[in-house]
């Protein structure tokens, strides 16, 4: 393919050496002379191993060259890539002024094009950025239609500094972000060389991943290290700990728990955080990551109240009552505290859980309900059709299997908040359909 390569900056120069040693013809593009310059004699304006080299053997072969030319590296190309940087602003925006200049350029030089181009945006933007400022930019310079004298894709990378070049031959996967098959099919041709799945997706949802990815490895090392703290001061050793922690890959290194839903609860999980968080106190220590674990799963609770309070109907049906599915567990469940906001806010609250039986309660359960919630018992009703008889709105509180034939059953004139997004086939829903994060 002819690709044009809009930024040689650290993914730019990575990116137009990588495809060029892949056999594609590749065009770099800076408006830094200096740069296209160090390029085009055969050397990499930044510092990345094995990078120097592979440039060298592009531009040797005549698979990469570069440019100050906009122009002539739209009309030479099929695909531009867009690398530019977005770096932040004092008050922690994006500084768009490159991205907005670079698709105003592509979209000049788009005037006089009669084939069809892709603009590929893989410079690092947040959700709505592409739809928002890249199209419209794209458009008003162009004076063409997206999606039919041009398209855009979002192609985020995923290269880390000191390893980028292996990064780009072994990703964990592609991204590719698009809203019509012709985008998609222009940028997953770049990658035909490189053995990693393809994962098409929506542009919106390509941009977000990147976001939260690097969130997700930012969270990872501060609770790595905040973990390490803690260990110093117990004389533990924290590198055997985390060697340790890491080797369970069905639920701490997994997609366990990593679906957005409610609240957490239990009695395992809430206490635990609340005995390290305890510990530290101890210790001296300050872990504001640990630390604003249970503020932020309270702030979850809290949307659901609010969610079923701006509603403003006073009949609430509750579908699950303990703190998670497959169990009778009512302690710190989060929909306990829920149906008590609920109640204290003058609503008519009804209760179904197949577990969650006052005949069946026994031990530190029968406890905790004729200790902490007795005034909740006479709300539990022996059947899901009670509760959707008796109530306006709807609220799925955990994921049994018998919940998805339940919201089936909805009438029309009820809304349904799916606190954890129950797999139902929404057509099939009469309901007005409302889930908590999503």
């Amino acid at each position: 393919m002819n690709i044009s390569v809009f930024g040689l900056g650290y993914v730019g120069c990575v990116s137009a050496a990588s495809f060029a040693s892949d056999g594609h013809r590749v065009i770099g593009v800076d408006v830094n002379p200096q740069k296209v310059a160090t390029v085009q004699a055969g050397h990499t304006p930044i510092v990345e191993p094995g990078l120097d080299e592979l440039i060298l053997r592009a531009v040797e072969q005549g698979r990469l060259t570069a440019t100050t030319s906009t122009a002539e590296a739209v009309n030479e190309s099929e695909v531009s890539l867009v690398c530019v940087g977005t770096p932040s602003r004092r008050n922690g925006s994006l500084d768009l002024t490159y991205l907005v200049r670079v698709a105003e350029q592509i979209g000049h030089a788009l005037c006089t094009k009669q084939t069809y181009h892709v603009v590929v945006v893989r410079s690092t933007v947040l959700p709505g950025t592409t739809h928002e400022q890249v199209i419209p930019a794209l458009e008003a310079a162009s004076g063409k239609k997206y999606g039919e004298g041009f398209g855009v894709s979002v192609n985020p990378e995923f290269l880390r500094e000191g390893t980028a070049l292996n990064d780009f031959r072994n990703p964990p996967l592609t991204l590719v972000g698009h809203n019509h098959a012709a985008d998609a099919s222009g940028t997953i041709g770049l990658y035909a060389n490189v053995q990693a799945p393809v994962v098409n997706t929506s542009i919106r949802v390509a941009e977000m991943i990147k976001y939260t990815s690097n969130t997700w490895h930012a969270l990872k090392i501060t609770f790595a290290n905040e973990i390490g703290n803690v260990c110093r001061r117990l004389g533990v050793d924290s590198h055997e700990v985390m060697d340790i922690f890491s080797q369970d890959r069905k639920l701490n290194i997994s997609p366990s728990y990593l679906k957005p839903g409610f609240a957490f609860g239990g009695s395992c999980l809430p206490k635990d955080v609340r005995a390290l968080q305890y510990r530290a106190k101890e210790l001296d220590l300050d872990l504001p990551v640990i630390n604003s674990i249970l503020d932020s799963n309270r702030l979850q609770i809290q949307h659901a109240i609010d969610e079923v309070l701006e509603i403003g109907r006073k009949r609430v049906g509750l579908l699950g009552f303990s703190f998670k599915a497959g169990t009778d567990d009512l302690r710190e469940s989060p929909i306990v505290i829920l149906a008590e906001a609920l109640l204290g806010k003058g609503l008519q609250v009804r209760i179904y859980d197949r577990n969650v039986s006052l005949a069946r309660l026994i031990g530190a359960n029968k406890e905790y309900i004729e200790g902490q919630i007795p005034h909740l018992s006479s709300l539990l009703r022996t059947s899901v059709q009670e509760v959707i008889d008796e109530s306006d709105v709807i609220v799925v509180g955990n994921a049994s299997a018998e919940f998805r034939e339940a919201l089936i059953a909805c009438r029309s004139d009820q809304v349904i908040i799916d606190l954890v997004r129950i797999p139902v086939d929404r057509a099939q829903v009469a309901a007005e359909y409302r889930g908590i994060c999503w």
